[in-house]
């Protein structure tokens, strides 16, 4: 049987490109696959176990060696298999499979990995649920956040959700399709794995009485190596979305624990004259005004402008990439 042969490399920056247009049309117009077909559901499964490897909080050391070499490594092999499974799936399209057709596949398989409508929708509803009562609106919120919602108040509760959208504009779209176009399938696979083990493991102290603390170390670690570039180019799209630059965005970004989450969240909040806080951690743009309803809305519509303009940037990308190595699959 004849080995098959590889298309032209202008033919993959296309195939690829249109990829990307197809993971978003899905995105826009049907949402999520269902939860046996989700790979992030999949990944989540994996990760579950560090629920009953992290020590007690009882058990908690202050330096603690063995429990960050066992979460690195289940990281690791995670990770690998994450990559090998998405590098496989990738190969195998574009030698077998004529090129509208990889383009398709690719989409499909694309598309789980990043989620922007659910997103949008998810914090479009806080306001909505605010709108009934402010304990809908916690519950609401609850489905976004990690922090305990029970005591906010309706400024607060939207202040959380729209620093949610800002920083999982970040997570859930921009980064995963930074690291699609310079890494294909498997970097965005990669970045998406790496992702939801710091949410699921990335905490500091105890958390449903476990410590996290050296358990999650090496993937909260990786997780701000991985969105270090994204969230910087978030910056550049919402500012590009809103055709201004937030002046003094530098000094409002530092001010959040985080190296990453703070740079779009300070940019929504500069772009829109909000104060955005977390109690007794941080306040970005701290003499802005209180959020409305409309600033919601008004958030959701810069999100949509700038996954606009990541489509068109990311496609451009990847056919400059493609231009400039010569790429193609020997």
């Amino acid at each position: 049987m004849a080995a098959p042969m590889p298309l032209p490399s202008s033919e993959y920056a296309i195939a690829f490109a249109a990829a990307l247009w197809i993971a978003l049309a899905v995105d826009r117009w049907l949402g999520e696959p269902p939860a046996p077909l989700h790979p992030v559901v999949w990944m989540g499964r994996y990760l579950g176990m560090g629920a009953g490897i992290a020590p007690r909080a009882h058990q908690a050391k202050a330096v603690d060696l063995p429990m960050f070499f066992t979460g690195a490594l289940l990281w690791c092999v995670g990770a690998a298999c994450v990559w090998g499974v998405a590098m496989a799936l990738q190969t195998l399209a574009m030698l077998y499979l004529p090129a509208w057709v990889m383009a398709l596949l690719i989409g499909l398989l694309l598309k789980p990995l990043f989620a922007w409508r659910m997103l949008r929708d998810e914090v479009l509803a806080v306001e909505a649920a605010l709108g009934v009562s402010l304990d809908a609106g916690r519950q609401q919120l609850a489905r976004l956040v990690s922090r305990d919602v029970s005591r906010l108040s309706e400024r607060e509760v939207r202040e959380s959700a729209i620093e949610s959208l800002a920083e999982n504009l970040n997570d859930s779209l921009v980064a995963p399709v930074f690291w699609f176009v310079l890494l294909g399938l498997p970097g965005a696979a990669l970045y998406r794995f790496a992702n939801t083990a710091d949410a699921m493991w990335g905490y500091r102290g105890e958390r449903s009485g476990r410590d996290w603390t050296w358990f999650g170390k090496w993937a909260a670690r990786a997780d701000d190596v991985l969105s270090w570039i994204p969230a910087r180019i978030t910056v550049a799209l919402l500012a590009l979305a809103a055709w201004r630059w937030p002046s003094g965005l530098s000094e409002e970004a530092r001010r959040t624990p985080s190296p990453n989450s703070g740079w779009p969240m300070a940019t929504v909040a500069l772009l829109l004259g909000v104060r955005l806080a977390k109690p007794g951690v941080y306040a970005l743009n701290a003499e802005g005004r209180a959020p409305s309803a409309d600033d919601m809305q008004r958030t959701a519509q810069l999100g949509g402008r700038a996954a606009l303009a990541l489509g068109v940037f990311a496609s451009l990308g990847i056919v400059a990439i493609v231009a400039v190595t010569g790429w193609r699959l020997a």
